[in-house]
This record gives C-alpha cells, sequence and structure tokens, in this order.
C-alpha cells in the first residue's frame, strides 16, 4: 500500500499539472509567499526582542534562508515535482526520515494559512467602529474574529479551485501591489518621521543582548516570512523551465524581500514616537494591534493608514492563495511517497488543481484556527517547524550526490559541499535559539505525525522496513539530541543553563555538523529514489527530443517571433 508508484503511473499523475509558469510567475509566487503578513508585523516583534539590532536579525534570516534554499534549488531543478519539498528526503532515506521530513514541512507550511487569515482580522480590529474592534481582545482573535478568518480560508480556497492559470494571473498581479505598498510605506514613514534617538536611546543599539537578535530570528516571523523561498519549489511540476527558472525564482524572491523589509525595519524603528517608547520603558513594552496603521496615524498620515488597512487584507490573503495552493502539491507528493490514501493524489484533469488535498488542507487550517487564534503564537510554532524542515534539503542534497552522480542537474554549485553543511549548521543554530520549551512542543508535534507513518510502514516485512528505520534513526536522533540540548543549554536561550553561554552555541555546531555526515552516510539508494531516477531519465529523453524537434522548425519558429 505505500510502496511507490511506477513511472508510468506517476507521471500519468502528475501529467495532469500545466507547465504554464515562467519565472516572472514563480518568482511572483516566491515574493508573494515572503511578503505576506510578516510585514504588518515583523517589524514590531522583532524590535520588541531585540530593539534597533532586529535589523540584524533580518540579515541573518536573510542569509539563513539563502544558504538552504541553494541546497533545495539543486534538488528542484533536478525533480521538479508537485510538492517537491516533501519528496527529497523520501529519495535520499527513505520512508522514516522522509516522512518526518515531510510532515515538518507540511505542518509549518499548512498553518501559514490561518496565520495569513489571522492577521487580516488583526489588523482590522484597529478600525474605528465596535463591531471590528470586537474581532480582537488584545491576544488572540474573538469567536466573531475566528468567523471573520474562516470566510477568508473559504476565499483562499475557491482561488485555488479552478485553474493554476486563475492562479498564477491573481497572484502576479497581488504581488505586485504587496510589493508596492511595502515600499510606498517605509518611504513615507521615514519621510514622516526619522528620530535617531530612539537607537541610541532605552538600551541602545542591541538593548537585549546579542541572544535577543538570535531569538529575533527565530521567533519574530523572520523565519516565518524568508520560508516563502519554498513556494516555488512546490510548484515546480507547472514550471515551464524549471532548472533555469526555479534557483532564479527562489534566490531572486528572498534578495528582494530582504530590502524590502530592512526598509521597514529602518522605518519603524526610526518611526515609533519617542513619548510612546518612556511610556513603554523600552521597545519590549509596545503594545500595537496594527503596528505600521497605528504609527502611520501617529503622524497624520491618514490616508497611508487606510492603505495598509486594505492591504493588511490583500497581502496576506495572496499570501494565504499562494500556500492553500503549494500545500494541495506537498498533500499530492505525501501521497505519492506512499502515506496517504490514493484519492489525495487525484489531479483534476480540467483545471489541473489537485481538489481532494486542498479539501484537506482547508480543513486542518480550520483546526490551526481553533487552536491558535494569534499571529505571534503561530508564527513561533510555524518558525520552529519550519526550521526543522530545512534540515533535510543539506542532508538531501549531498546524499544524492554520492548515491545519483550522474543524474541530470540543472543546477549545480561546486561550492555545494561547503554550502550544505553551513545550512545545516545555520538551520541548527536558528532551532536552538528558538528558546525552551518551545523548541520541545514542536519536536513534540513532530512525533504527532507518526502514527500515520506506522500505519502504512509497520506492516511491511521486516527486511523491507529495516533499512528505512536504519536510514532514518539519524534524524529521529536529531530531534531528540536538540530538544536536550535546548533543555540543558542557556538561560538566555530558555534553558536550565546546565550548558555555558558560548558553549552551548559551539555544542550546536558540533552536533549539527555531525548529524550532516550521519545522514549524508547512511542514504541508501531506496525503491523510491529508483522510480525518480528512471523518471528523470525519461523526461532528459522526452527534452532531447523536443529539443531536437525545435531545431527543425527553428527558423519559422524565428519568423513567427519576429512577426
Amino acid at each position: 500500500m505505500s510502496t511507490p508508484k511506477t513511472p508510468s503511473a506517476e507521471q500519468g499523475s502528475s501529467s495532469n499539472y500545466r507547465r504554464s509558469l515562467g519565472t516572472i510567475a514563480l518568482t511572483a509566487t516566491g515574493l508573494g509567499s515572503i511578503i505576506g503578513s510578516g510585514w504588518l508585523f515583523g517589524a514590531e516583534r522583532a524590535a520588541a526582542i531585540a530593539g534597533p539590532a532586529a535589523i540584524l536579525a533580518w540579515v541573518i534570516g536573510a542569509i539563513v534562508a539563502l544558504t538552504i534554499a541553494l541546497t533545495y534549488s539543486e534538488l528542484g531543478s533536478m525533480f521538479p515535482k508537485a510538492g517537491g519539498m516533501v519528496r527529497y528526503g523520501q529519495y535520499s532515506h527513505g520512508s522514516l526520515a522522509g516522512y518526518l521530513a515531510a510532515w515538518a514541512n507540511w505542518i509549518a507550511i499548512v498553518s501559514v494559512i490561518p496565520g495569513e487569515a489571522t492577521a487580516s482580522v488583526q489588523y482590522m480590529s484597529s478600525w474605528d467602529f465596535g463591531w471590528a474592534q470586537g474581532l480582537y481582545d488584545g491576544k488572540e482573535l474573538t469567536g466573531s474574529g475566528v468567523a471573520c478568518a474562516s470566510v477568508l480560508l473559504i476565499f483562499y480556497f475557491f482561488l485555488n479551485w479552478f485553474a493554476i492559470t486563475l492562479f498564477a494571473k491573481t497572484n502576479t498581479a497581488i504581488t505586485v501591489f504587496k510589493v508596492v505598498v511595502p515600499i510606498l510605506t517605509a518611504g513615507a514613514l521615514m519621510l514622516a518621521h526619522f528620530d535617531t534617538s530612539n537607537v541610541k536611546d532605552f538600551g541602545g543599539f542591541a538593548p537585549n543582548g546579542w541572544s535577543a537578535v538570535f531569538t529575533a530570528v527565530a521567533l519574530s516571523g523572520i523565519v516565518w516570512a524568508f520560508n516563502g523561498f519554498q513556494s516555488p519549489l512546490n510548484m515546480a511540476a507547472e514550471a515551464r523551465n524549471p532548472g533555469k527558472s526555479l534557483p532564479k525564482a527562489v534566490i531572486s524572491s528572498i534578495v528582494i524581500a530582504l530590502i524590502i523589509y530592512l526598509a521597514l525595519q529602518v522605518a519603524f524603528l526610526m518611526g515609533v514616537p519617542h513619548g510612546d517608547l518612556s511610556e513603554a520603558n523600552g521597545w519590549a513594552g509596545l503594545g500595537f494591534n496594527s503596528p505600521l496603521a497605528d504609527l502611520s496615524l501617529a503622524w497624520g498620515l491618514n490616508w497611508l493608514a487606510m492603505l495598509l488597512y486594505a492591504d493588511a487584507f490583500i497581502s496576506p490573503s495572496g499570501t494565504g492563495m499562494i500556500y492553500a495552493a503549494t500545500t494541495s502539491r506537498m498533500i499530492h507528493g505525501v501521497q505519492e511517497n506512499g502515506h496517504l490514501p490514493g484519492i489525495f493524489g487525484k489531479v483534476d484533469k480540467k483545471t489541473g488543481v489537485p481538489r481532494p488535498a486542498l479539501v484537506l488542507n482547508l480543513v486542518i487550517a480550520f483546526l490551526f484556527l481553533a487552536v491558535f487564534r494569534g499571529w505571534g503564537s503561530l508564527a513561533e510554532i510555524v518558525s520552529i517547524a519550519t526550521v526543522i524542515s530545512y534540515i533535510t534539503g543539506p542532508v538531501a542534497v549531498m546524499s544524492l550526490r554520492r548515491l545519483s552522480p550522474d543524474l541530470k542537474r540543472p543546477v549545480k554549485l561546486r561550492a555545494m559541499p561547503v554550502i550544505a553543511p553551513i545550512a545545516m549548521v545555520f538551520g541548527s543554530l536558528v532551532l536552538y535559539w528558538g528558546r525552551w520549551p518551545l523548541t520541545g512542543k514542536v519536536i513534540l508535534i513532530m512525533a504527532v505525525g507518526l502514527p500515520v507513518w506506522a500505519w502504512y510502514e509497520l506492516r511491511k516485512p521486516w527486511a523491507e522496513l529495516k533499512p528505512h528505520l536504519k536510514a532514518g534513526a539519524w534524524m529521529v536522533a536529531y530531534l531528540l539530541v536538540m530538544a536536550a540540548v535546548s533543555y540543558c543549554g542557556g538561560t538566555e536561550f530558555g534553558g536550565r543553563g546546565f550548558i555555558p553561554q558560548g558553549v552551548d552555541l559551539a555544542v550546536v555546531v558540533v552536533l549539527a555538523l555531525a548529524f550532516y555526515y550521519w545522514g549524508v552516510r547512511s542514504s541508501w539508494r531506496n525503491p523510491s529514489l529508483l522510480v525518480a531516477e528512471a523518471e528523470a531519465r525519461a523526461a532528459a529523453e522526452r527534452d532531447e527530443a523536443t529539443d531536437g524537434d525545435d531545431e527543425g522548425r527553428e527558423p519559422a519558429e524565428k519568423v513567427g517571433a519576429g512577426a
């Protein structure tokens, strides 16, 4: 039941996707995922944790995301398949490691959908109407707020129900608006008020120390924001030229977003009224419901506040729409890995949309909305689950270089043997910076998904199951050891202080490298990899045949293009 599909079967299911997304559309998908609700709240939350040093937190977050994204870009170009992020661990290590990575990745992404809806409603609560102010109580959504957010979830669902071409056109238009408004907001706030004394007073540049900068990377929504780089990879089956467009889309979206987020962070830091900081006793005491809109009103920029209130629907809704699309492709990928019923692998022939997967994700999004009603609580869960999913890429990319050295790699960096272990170290550090007990709670959530894996896998004969368990042992041990280090680590990261400050970071680095090399050495040529290799070779042969046909028609096509 959990045996991977044969090449012909899988090609049949994937062939219903439409390869209609170019570099611009994929970049818009990545940028649209990154610039969602994070820009509406991230600047304030990062400043509350790290003060003005939040600027450095955004840079660190972008470097971490970019390093990890480079590993996934090679994987995505090798296997341009729907829900790519949930497949790579399965290809390199078999069912156990593959399932854990897929589960972490899916949890991180599907919970973003209610998070975006929550952000929109939370901004709406600042409207000057009694009914609107009753949507949010200062900590979480009220019953009426949850109802409004539920309507938005249904809206995201139906935008994805009909066709990928409708998604692409809608998303590109929304992304243009989402990019313009943050840039306009940063510029307008800087022109209205730019008080550099905010950086000097109230504890200086890093009032809570450098450990707070690292914590801000993990918990303030920075990881949440940059995690959007994986959306183009999950849409790889719909890319026209994945080898060229995927890496361009991933890298471009991260760099563009970093510039925008830095501008917004500076605008927020310099734009907060000095008196408000005095009353709040510093950055940590600020309590805006709608941070950027509240600042706009404070400096008489009523037009900007109105624009932000409108964009609080458009920007998160655009991201929610994207994640509704990408998570449905991830569910399709998990099903083809052999860990969900066959219905979730069905793709509608007319629209090219995996509709049963869309329905499943809608149900899960409602569950998350019912449990986590505030943007901040969702951002923390998403961020840590995201980091756990990150560790698969660095290990998988080098594992597959060892296992399948001759497989075609449209994107292949010479520096990958250096980049991959660095990415593993970065991901492990961010996980540690997430602070105990949150790290332990999210690792526990990872264990919640194991019964699904057990249902499909434990019925296999021991001889068939054993290599999957052996190859996945490194990941299970990694999660347990990292939870223990987080518990025993420095008090500045929520631990008990058994490991001295400074030494704790060195311990995390050494452990990350140890598990990286263990993971690479434990990879094996499992059945899923053999199927993927066969598909990749068949696709390469088809491409070569198509290129030959195109060469024969080249003069006519050039004439047509010129006309």
